[in-house]
This record gives structure tokens, C-alpha cells and sequence, in this order.
């Protein structure tokens, strides 16, 4: 699943018809889920929050600052906080399946579209930034919206994308790529905000300034005071007391997760705590979280633990929240705290086969519907293969007399894990893929042009649904490498399961081999054709050879144990 984060800030956070108006017109794009929207009076902004497929993202985004510039007049703004434009800044940020350097290509986009189309001034800013000094924020809003008209007419100051010369209502945009921004309180069992104060000079990057062992202030060879360097990099924290829960609390924003993750801070803050005569009592996730930070944190926990880091995502979203406390001021809710989880719609969460009891899969599969079919059930096999030489990993971590074992069955469940999600998430693929097909040949075709666009949709379907069950097969491979692993170093109690696993991993490759050769019957792209087959029969062999030789050392081996 692909997923881009967009934070845009519009200048404007009094007038609720407005708001409403820019909201409104980013919300009605079809694969866009908005999850927040939070005005400030004193600001005079609004901060939205929304996520969603990269080329819906980015349409939502054009439409919204389109809208600002259409309703707010920057002559007329004043506010608290620092702004140059009606759409003040736009980042967009990698969520899940789309990497950094994607989401630079897409600020690149949007900033050409907003400076050709609506002829604002954009510059780009973060990781799209096109030099160093354009990639910090404030560097670049330098003397605000007063400033720009000035600005612009300065060669140094031309826009990366639009005119160079002065918008007087719409002013200047930022548009760039940014990593996600975690908001996270973590709790202390005291009223004094100094303790917490005092520990967040220890985390922050920023740290604190130094002092001597008189407690003066350490100076460099200038008189200027020098800083003691904080623990965490991509960490800028404080101290505050909230008067609801009658304690201080240590707040944050971690800039870079896979810098600093969250349970690396909060393990950090408890020792600290309990160094100055305090406690943590739990935490807080202020806005949402990506799904990859709770999965660190889970394993993390497990590793501590001492157990298997290889379980269900679910379990370690569970083990997270339990060993950070999130649930102390209110009950944790992964389905609206987790950016991946909050954009599953409810409707698409109700018809996707993954999320049906077996009865009710196996019901609309003997249904006269043609899917889910073949290619979906061969990916449910290819899954339920990972799952079992991932339980013989589970079952084979800490077991006595398999010590030496325990850093490959480790890592073997981890993997596992991941490869089944991935096969669970190619049962529904395959069953869209075919319903992409059935819509493609529902297209008019009136006319020559309708004839034409039918043609091309339904070739392009085809090939589409052809590719989703070579995965399936290429899968396989790496479900048959797991079972192997798993029969030979595994709790050898738990052979049968592996040498199951290994049945079905072949399964899922000769059922997906089916698949792709009768959806290719109807392709029309000889090359497209002929690679495919080749992939497929070479990913096929491949895996026949595998299972061979799987099969009849598992055989060999139980055999020789009844005997």
C-alpha cells in the first residue's frame, strides 16, 4: 500500500467558511482520507492533515492551494506566526511504500503545476530543496510576506517554479519533502516542571549549555556560552505541566523516527527520571503514528524480553503500546492512531478478503462469482506456507537444546512474518486486478475513439492482473526457502509443519502458474507474452526443483523416526 502524508498550512484560521471552503475542496478527491484539521485564532492558520494515495495527494494538494489563493488576500493578514503565502507551506512525506525520493518527484510536480497554473511564486524546500540554503523553512521565509515583493526582484531570490515576480494576495508557496514528524509526550508522577525541563535539556539535540564544576557557564575564546550536546539527534523537547492531570510531562517532536524512534527516548527519560527521585507513568501519541515506529518498538521490547521478535504486527503494535504506556490517559486505538490502519476505509475494510472469517472466504469462493479464484486461493496457500515455517521458528526460539539456532530462527519468523502480509495482501490484489478486467470491458464502445480506449484499458488490465500472480510464484520461491530452513535447523517436533509449509509454498506456485498463462491468452503485447511466460516458467522450475528436494528430505527424515 502506497501512502504519502500531506501537511499543508494555509493562512488563515478565523474565518470557518474559508477553512471550511480549502478543506472541502482537497476532502472530495477519491483515495485521499483527511485526519485532521486544527485552526488556530491567534496564528490565524490552519494546519490540515491528510493522507493518501501519491497521485491523489498530490491532485488534493493543487486543489487546496488553489482554493487558498482564491480566498485569502495576504494584504489583510496578520498572525503569530511566520508566513510568506496564502498556502504558507506544503510538505509532502513518506508514509509506506514510497520512499523520500519519491516524494520528492511529487513536490517537484505539485511545484510546477501551482507556479504554471496559478502563477505563485514556489520554492522548494527539506529533501526537494534544489540548494542548501533553500532547506530550511525559516531560511527561506526570511523577512515574511512583507519582504517578498523585495525579494523577488533579487536574482538569488528566484522561484524554483512560477514567475519572479510579485503575487500580492497569494504571496510566496513551499512546497518540499520532509520526513514524518512524531509528537510524543511521555509522563512523569510529578508536579515539578523543572524535573521535566531538566530532562528534556538531557534528550533535546539541541542540548544545554555546559557549566564547570562551580556550576559557571563554559565559554569559548569569544565569551559565547558553549553547548553540552543532547542525547538524541532529530529531538527537540521541553518541559510543561498539564494542570488536567496534575503533572509535568516531557513533550517532543521527534523529526526522524529511524534516527531516534520513540521507545529509545522513553527508555532514556525513564532512567532519568528515576535518577532525579521521579517516575514515568506512561505516554502519549499526539496526532498519528507510522505503523513502522509501533513494529520497532514492539520488537525492541520482545528483544529485551527475551523472546522472538517474529510474531503478527498486530502483537507488536500491542506489546508497543503496552511497554510505553499509551493507554494511560485514554484507551489506545491502533485503527485511529496508526497512519497506515486510519486510511483504511470502512468500506474497503468490509470487502477485503483478508478481513473475512474462513467460513465466510470459503463461502464466496464456492459462490458463481469467478472471484476470488484461483489466483487469490493460490496466494492464500503461498501465506499460510510462510505462517507455518514462521511458527516453527516461533516454536524453535528459546526451546532447549536449540541454543545455537536462536539468531537464525529469530530472524527466520521476522521474515516470514513480513512474507506473509505480503502473499495476505496479493489474495485481495489478485481479486481487484480481475475486477479491473471485468471494468475494462464495460467500457462503451460506440464510437471508433470508445473502441480504441476500450481496446488499450483492457490490455492494459490484462497484463496488470497477469503480473499479480508472478509474484505469487516468485513468493513462493521464498516460501520454499523458509520451510527448508525451518526442516533443517528447526524443532525437528515441528517437521511435519515445515514439510507442509513446503507443500504449500508449491501450491501457491503451480496454482499462480495457471493464472498467468490464461490471463495471458487474451494479451495482445507479443513481447509483454513472451517475457511473462519465460519469467513464470523459469520462477516455476525453479521452485519444482526446490520442492523436490525439500519433500524428500522431510520424508527421509519422518520416515526414518517411525522406523
Amino acid at each position: 500500500m502506497q501512502i504519502v502524508e500531506c501537511v499543508p498550512n494555509f493562512s488563515e484560521g478565523r474565518d470557518r467558511d474559508v477553512i471550511d471552503s480549502i478543506v472541502g475542496a482537497m476532502a472530495g478527491v477519491e483515495g485521499v482520507r483527511l485526519l485532521d484539521v486544527d485552526p488556530g485564532a491567534d496564528t490565524n492558520r490552519t494546519v490540515v492533515t491528510l493522507v493518501g494515495e501519491p497521485d491523489a495527494v498530490v491532485e488534493a494538494a493543487f486543489l487546496g492551494i488553489a482554493r487558498a489563493a482564491e480566498l485569502i488576500d495576504m494584504r489583510k493578514h496578520t498572525g503569530a506566526h511566520p508566513r510568506q503565502g496564502a498556502t504558507d507551506v506544503c510538505p509532502l512525506v513518506p508514509v509506506s511504500g514510497v520512499t523520500m525520493e519519491d516524494c520528492v518527484a511529487l513536490a517537484e510536480r505539485l511545484a510546477a503545476r501551482v507556479g504554471e497554473a496559478l502563477e505563485i511564486p514556489v520554492y522548494l524546500y527539506g529533501f526537494a530543496a534544489t540548494r542548501p540554503e533553500r532547506r530550511l523553512l525559516p531560511d527561506i521565509r526570511t523577512g515574511e510576506y512583507e519582504a517578498l515583493e523585495e525579494k523577488l526582484s533579487r536574482p538569488e531570490w528566484a522561484p524554483d517554479h512560477g514567475p519572479a515576480r510579485f503575487n500580492a494576495t497569494a504571496g510566496a508557496t513551499a512546497i518540499g519533502a520532509r520526513k514524518f514528524l512524531i509528537a510524543y509526550n511521555i509522563n512523569l508522577n510529578t508536579r515539578r516542571v523543572a524535573i521535566a525541563k531538566d530532562i528534556a535539556l538531557e534528550i533535546r539535540d539541541r542540548g544545554r549549555f555546559a557549566r564547570d564544576a562551580d556550576g559557571k557557564f563554559v565559554r569559548d575564546d569569544a565569551g559565547k556560552k558553549i553547548r553540552k550536546p543532547g542525547m538524541f539527534q532529530e529531538c527537540k523537547a521541553t518541559g510543561w505541566y498539564l494542570p488536567e492531570f496534575h503533572r509535568a510531562q516531557v513533550t517532543m517532536n521527534l523529526t526522524d523516527f529511524e534516527v531516534t524512534p520513540p521507545h529509545a527516548v522513553f527508555d532514556a527519560v525513564c532512567r532519568l527520571a528515576e535518577e532525579r527521585g521521579a517516575r514515568v507513568t506512561g505516554s502519549e501519541l499526539v496526532g498519528l503514528v507510522p505503523l513502522q515506529a509501533l513494529v520497532q518498538a514492539g520488537q525492541h521490547y520482545l528483544v529485551r524480553q527475551g523472546a522472538c521478535r517474529g510474531v503478527p504486527t498486530s502483537d507488536l503494535v500491542r506489546v508497543a503500546a503496552q511497554s510505553l504506556g499509551l493507554s494511560e490517559f485514554a484507551p489506545f486505538e491502533p485503527d485511529r492512531k496508526v497512519v497506515e490502519y486510519a486510511f483504511k476505509s470502512e468500506s474497503s475494510a468490509s470487502s477485503r478478503l483478508v478481513e473475512m472469517t474462513l467460513r465466510e472466504f470459503t463461502n464466496e469462493l464456492s459462490r458463481d462469482s469467478a472471484a476470488p479464484g484461483g489466483g487469490s486461493v493460490a496466494a492464500l496457500c503461498g501465506a499460510l506456507g510462510a505462517g507455518l515455517a514462521t511458527m516453527v521458528a516461533n516454536l524453535t526460539h528459546g526451546k532447549k537444546g536449540y541454543e545455537e539456532q536462536e539468531t537464525a530462527m529469530d530472524s527466520l519468523a521476522v521474515r516470514g512474518q513480513a512474507l506473509k502480509d505480503r502473499l495476505l495482501g496479493l489474495v485481495d490484489e489478485d481479486t481487484a486486478a480481475f475486477n479491473r478486467v471485468m471494468a475494462a470491458f464495460g467500457l462503451p464502445k460506440k464510437s471508433e475513439e470508445d473502441k480504441s480506449l476500450r481496446t488499450a484499458a483492457i490490455e492494459e488490465a490484462g497484463q496488470n492482473a497477469t503480473l499479480v500472480p508472478l509474484k505469487v510464484i516468485e513468493a513462493s520461491l521464498e516460501v520454499l526457502a523458509l520451510s527448508e530452513e525451518a526442516a533443517r535447523v528447526g524443532n525437528q517436533n515441528s517437521l511435519s509443519d515445515a514439510g507442509v509449509g513446503a507443500l504449500l509454498g508449491m501450491t501457491a506456485a503451480e496454482g499462480a502458474y495457471y493464472n498467468v498463462l490464461i490471463n495471458l491468452q487474451g494479451l495482445s503485447d507479443e513481447a509483454f507474452v513472451a517475457t511473462t511466460r519465460e519469467q513464470a516458467e523459469e520462477f516455476r522450475r525453479q521452485a519444482r526443483n526446490k520442492a523436490e528436494v525439500l519433500q524428500g528430505e522431510i520424508h527421509g527424515k519422518l520416515s526414518m523416526e517411525i522406523s
